[in-house]
């Protein structure tokens, strides 16, 4: 007497010939998926207009579901009914439901709308939640950031989408806020010409819209000035850092006091 292998093995109920079907249609399935529908789908959206945080979006969820389609075939392949497989899958999403995993798709729904309405873009700088980085993708769960020291931040896209986000780095110029405070005894007209004249002589600094200063605060041991220069979002922090030594410097040498912080102690003598 042959072995059958039509015939269903012990303990388990799928026969050999079952088993060899549902690995085939899994292994073939997935490598279609890949590096055949997955790898168009990327070359095709890569060369439409659509943004590239939105490509990648479109392209996570559409593998889910053609994972999750080649799952499926591989089920029915195994010899399992596809009623009963609908109904087991609307009694797994029912649990999801009624145990509070509402988040998930939240989550997911919010990512969809981030990545459609772009408040923020892949290499752009935001601050989400109090944080601040540069967002390296936005997934099916949650948004990634990468901090300037090289730090991988995780924020489900449900908190992102339902706060306010900054955007550091969308437009193209940007206001540089360099403060310096000055003594009492200072001359006022003075200071902020030399202020200008720094500003204007910096390579960096736009000459459109025009630079200027303000005088922001009367604090107890000095009067704060505020150069407001313009630069290209990328010069920012070039200019900022180099502005702050180069009026520093200057002051000193025109003589323009920069007084450190004071206290008063009084003693009473009984």
């Amino acid at each position: 007497m042959g072995f059958d292998i039509g015939a269903p093995l012990p303990y388990i109920g799928f026969s050999i010939i079952q088993i060899i079907w549902f690995v085939v249609v899994l292994v073939v399935g997935f490598v279609l998926v890949k590096y055949l529908i997955l790898s168009w789908m990327k070359k095709s959206m890569k060369k439409t207009k659509l943004p590239e945080i939105l490509v990648e979006f479109l392209i996570k969820i559409t593998a889910i579901f053609l994972y999750f389609l080649v799952f499926l075939l591989a089920l029915i392949a195994l010899g399992y009914n596809m009623n009963s497989i609908v109904i087991g899958l609307s009694a797994i999403f029912g649990l999801i439901l009624g145990f509070g995993l509402q988040d998930t798709i939240t989550n997911m729904a919010s990512g969809f709308w981030i990545a459609l309405t772009r408040p923020f873009d892949k290499g752009e700088v935001v601050s989400l939640q109090g944080l601040t980085g540069k967002v390296v993708g936005i997934g099916i769960m949650s948004t990634r950031m990468l901090t300037p020291d090289n730090i991988v931040i995780t924020i489900p896209n449900g908190t992102v989408w339902g706060s306010p986000m900054i955007n550091y780095t969308r437009m193209n110029i940007r206001r540089v806020d360099v403060d310096i405070g000055v003594s009492y005894d200072t001359n006022l007209d003075k200071a902020i010409k030399i202020a200008m004249d720094v500003m204007h002589n910096h390579k960096l600094v736009l000459d459109d819209p025009e630079p200027s200063v303000a005088i922001t605060e009367l604090a107890d041991s000095y009067i704060n000035l505020q150069l407001r220069p313009w630069a290209k979002t990328t010069d920012y922090w070039t200019v900022k850092g180099e502005l702050t030594k180069q009026i520093l410097e200057t002051y000193g040498k025109k003589k323009i006091e920069i007084p450190f912080p004071q206290m008063d102690v009084h003693l009473k003598k009984e």
